[in-house]
């Protein structure tokens, strides 16, 4: 099977990152109390914006590791030692 092997590795190691961020984020989620002040309140609003964004950049990082694993299905490595160009040269008239 043509399989390039460091787009495999590579692309399996970006969504395992991505997956462990984001059950991580998924686990502090910030949540509120009641009787919160309003400085409080903004606080909470910002840090759930922060880890949603967060929560944003992993599933990016998943998507590529994703295509990074799709292409290396149809990724060809060249040959090393495969057949060379050879160029011949017109024969000269005199």
């Amino acid at each position: 099977m043509l399989v390039d092997k460091k787009i495999l590795f590579s692309g399996i190691a970006m969504l395992i990152v991505g997956i462990s961020i984001s059950l991580y984020l998924n686990a502090i989620i910030p949540l509120g109390v009641p009787g919160m002040t309003d400085e409080e309140t903004l606080d909470l609003l910002l840090s759930q914006q922060q880890n949603q964004d967060m929560n944003t950049l992993t599933g990016i990082l998943m998507g590529v590791g994703f295509l990074l694993v799709l292409i290396s299905f149809g990724a060809r490595r060249k040959r090393k030692g495969g057949p060379k160009k050879v160029e011949k040269k017109p024969a000269s008239k005199l």
